[in-house]
């Protein structure tokens, strides 16, 4: 994993920047019922996204376990930013009416363990968004993915949809809703790719050894326009709703 204090200072620049947080946030936004009042962004980062989820009425705050991220965001939203593992909340059960938790869920073996906390903290008939199936949403068809597609396995993906389904299920949430966004800035380039596969980036999908790797290391240096991104990737959100109590 990312030394997510380290990358602070560039992880915008390197992330697709404003256009892929707008996206981001106008599909969160989407999700989350109109008369919410408050939403909590876990994994803030820089906060590029969260200051892009306001709209009138709705008081939005954000948390990160990372003191560099945290730092960032703060500085984009004063007073509103703290630190805190998004398995344990500094908030009392109930308190909330919206928690949304974009590219989290894929880099932690604990899925469960969030998932369980945002249903604590969520009020009756709030939700939590969260992005599903994040690395499959790169097999968008390219020259690259044709090549990475037979080395590729998300059986133990820990943000795979139907897996997140069954923990909001466990936690009292029910499916209610889903969208996709683009992610700008996101689509890969061989010679990218190529150093990634080389570092081990891939390690959650990629399924090969390490003769596999050289071999499709050498066949993405032979792929043309080197640097060329290709096409952007489609992220999907999907919200779990807080049923209210009948009677």
């Amino acid at each position: 994993m990312l030394d997510y204090d380290a990358e602070a200072d560039r992880y915008d620049e390197t992330r697709g920047g404003v256009p892929r947080a707008r996206a981001a946030a106008e599909a969160v936004l989407r999700l989350v019922p109109p008369g919410a009042r408050t939403l909590l962004d876990l994994a803030c980062g820089t906060g590029l996204v969260t200051e892009r989820l306001g709209r009138p009425g709705l008081r939005v705050h954000g948390f990160d376990a990372a003191y560099g991220m945290a730092r960032k965001a703060a500085q984009r939203l004063p007073g509103r930013v703290a630190l805190a593992d998004a398995r344990r909340l500094p908030l009392p059960d109930a308190s909330v009416d919206a928690v949304s938790a974009v590219w989290l869920l894929h880099l932690v073996p604990f899925a469960d363990a969030i998932v369980a906390e945002a249903a604590r903290v969520l009020r009756p008939g709030g939700v939590l968004v969260v992005t599903v199936d994040k690395d499959g949403a790169h097999d968008v068809g390219s020259d690259i993915d044709r090549l990475l597609a037979p080395h590729r396995s998300y059986e133990h993906a820990s943000d795979r949809a139907d897996r997140v389904e069954a923990y909001a299920a466990a936690h009292g949430l029910e499916p209610a809703g889903t969208t996709c966004f683009t992610g700008h800035g996101q689509g890969g380039t061989p010679r990218g790719t190529a150093e990634k596969l080389r570092r081990g980036s891939y390690a959650s999908w990629f399924r090969g050894d390490a003769e596999t790797s050289a071999a499709l290391t050498a066949a993405l240096a032979a792929l043309p326009d080197q640097d060329g991104r290709r096409a952007d990737p489609e992220y999907r959100l999907t919200a779990y709703r807080r049923p209210v109590p009948r009677g």
